[in-house]
């Protein structure tokens, strides 16, 4: 057997030990419990679990799909996600070799990981857990700290480096937050939010999402944070009304010429960043003051949970703009055939998306390597 195929057949041996954790993420992380202790136990009977019964896939086939000790029946989910995370891990271990790739070839390991741990507590909950989304930009940028230069080795599309991890985990998030940002004013009929965050929160993006698009993202995150700290301050809300930097932008926008593209991806980096600040202070927060979560149930409406801006990021930190942006269309694209499909036969019109990202994110890892490289090329010969 090859060092190759060995590589390949280690892999998939570690997704699956790694698929086995995975499971406990999915279960844990929604319910706010460690993932660390207990140790393995039945959800119904309360057990602790043996060796024997954690062996992946196979405790469950030889269980018959029961627990040993009270039979009640376990979820095929289990030995699925454990043979997902086997067959990914092996798939990236034979698409981005680590000989070649270094450590990029584990942090699209762990990217997979994240995916799919997070596409299931998505489809049980619609939520997308902050301890999941948000470190995982940080791991995104370290792995790409850690593996920069790969792409020139490879000789190929490669990954990204820090800047250009960076560059796409704030593009990412920037795109749904636009969509968040317009989509929210729409269903408000273009009026100011009843209920604005202080110090830090979408009046911020939207100011960051103007500013960046005139001056670039530095700026635009700048501005975010130089109106948080003048509501800090002032010890109060000092309004950024939306007409001004939502309508300015929409302005801006339709006068760029043939600055659209430079003021877009100022202006969508610029929110992203932004944004991302915003999710790690609502982070640190909420848990800091677990008793008050419940305090704003009612709000404001929302057109896209900001759990998905999140999640976009962090595939944005791993693959890069280029992928990120097919991963993005594709995502759409499966999102709106998938839901008509749901919409036809259950009724239901609420989806989680988080799922249709992870699948746009696949795609692009695994398919669009050739795809962008064409449309690269075409581009570049359209260009004087």
């Amino acid at each position: 057997m090859t060092l190759g195929a060995l590589t390949v057949l280690f892999a998939g041996l570690l997704g699956l030990l790694v698929g086995s954790f995975s499971n406990v993420l999915i279960w844990r992380l929604p319910r706010g419990e460690s993932v660390a202790f207990p140790p393995s136990h039945c959800p119904n009977c309360d057990h602790r679990l043996g060796v024997l019964d954690l062996v992946p896939v196979l405790s469950w086939a030889a269980l018959g799909g029961k627990c040993r000790y009270c039979r009640t029946p376990i979820s095929p989910r289990y030995p699925v996600v454990e043979l997902l995370t086997g067959l990914g891990y092996a798939g990236v271990a034979l698409a981005f070799p680590p000989e070649v790739y270094g450590a990029g070839t584990l942090g699209l390991m762990a990217l997979l990981t994240l995916l799919l741990v997070g596409s299931a507590i998505d489809l049980d909950t619609y939520t997308l857990p902050d301890e999941l989304t948000l470190p995982g930009v940080g791991l995104g940028l370290l792995f790409a700290l850690a593996g920069a230069g790969a792409q020139a080795q490879a000789g190929r599309l490669g990954l990204p480096d820090f800047a250009q991890a960076a560059q796409g985990a704030a593009l990412g998030a920037g795109v749904l937050i636009a969509v968040n940002l317009f989509g929210s004013w729409v269903l408000r009929r273009f009026r100011e939010r009843r209920f604005p965050e202080r110090p830090l929160g979408y009046q911020q993006v939207s100011l960051a999402l103007l500013v960046g698009g005139w001056f670039g993202p530095l700026w635009g995150l700048g501005a975010a944070l130089a109106s948080a700290g003048l509501n800090v301050a002032a010890r109060r809300l000092v309004p950024v009304p939306e007409w001004l930097t939502l309508g300015g932008f929409l302005i801006s926008l339709a006068l760029a010429g043939p600055d659209l593209l430079a003021f877009l991806r100022g202006g969508l980096g610029a929110a992203g960043a932004a944004g991302l600040v915003c999710g790690l202070y609502w982070w640190l927060y909420w848990r800091r003051h677990r008793a008050e979560e419940a305090e704003d149930a009612e709000g404001d409406p929302v057109a896209m949970g900001f759990g998905d801006v999140k999640l976009a990021g962090v595939i944005g930190a791993f693959l890069g703009t280029e992928r990120l942006l097919l991963a993005l269309a594709v995502a759409v694209v499966a999102g709106a055939l998938l839901g008509l499909v749901q919409k036809a036969l259950k009724g239901e019109s609420r989806i989680p998306f988080g799922p249709y990202l992870a699948l746009g994110a696949v795609a692009a890892l695994f398919a669009g390597e050739g795809l962008i490289l064409d449309l690269a090329r075409q581009w570049g010969a359209l260009l004087p």
